[in-house]
């Protein structure tokens, strides 16, 4: 997810997504914006990795909110997690296949995409908070198949 802007119903939705799909991480790829909005990634099952975006105002509040749920850092944030190398970030990443990983993930344009080379990947989820393109998104990656899902909440 990325760009949920402090919409608290969509950031409902896409937990409740995330927690019926069982995912065992969520990405946040920047511009939660507020702690109160952060508050509802605290009914996950799973930890969330997130970075700071352009419009994150109150980052020692995010900070503190993301202790208790996962990360949250500035951009980029590069782990693993499911046998797979990530590179998390709010902006879009210039030469992607350079950062040597398998799966970029990055928001701020506030349009999903998804683009596959073999099993490198660039997926950008869209925006959650659906206040700019005003349709509300996230993306859902099996990383089994490396197939990637843009659901609309």
């Amino acid at each position: 997810m990325a760009d949920s802007h402090d919409n608290l119903t969509a950031i409902r939705k896409a937990v409740e997504i995330f927690n019926k799909l069982s995912c065992s991480l969520v990405l946040h790829a920047g511009d939660v914006v507020a702690p109160f909005a952060a508050q509802e990634l605290r009914n996950l099952r799973c930890p969330v990795k997130a970075v700071f975006g352009n419009c994150d105002g109150e980052k020692d509040g995010l900070v503190r909110v993301f202790q208790e749920i996962g990360e949250i850092s500035q951009a980029p944030l590069k782990f693993t997690h499911a046998n797979l190398r990530f590179w998390l970030s709010h902006h879009p990443v210039e030469d992607p296949k350079s950062k040597k990983v398998d799966v970029v993930v990055f928001g701020h344009t506030h349009r999903s995409q998804v683009n596959r080379d073999g099993n490198f990947l660039v997926v950008n989820p869209g925006e959650t908070g659906g206040w700019v393109k005003g349709v509300s998104t996230v993306a859902v990656l099996d990383p089994k198949t490396l197939v990637v899902d843009v659901i609309i909440l």
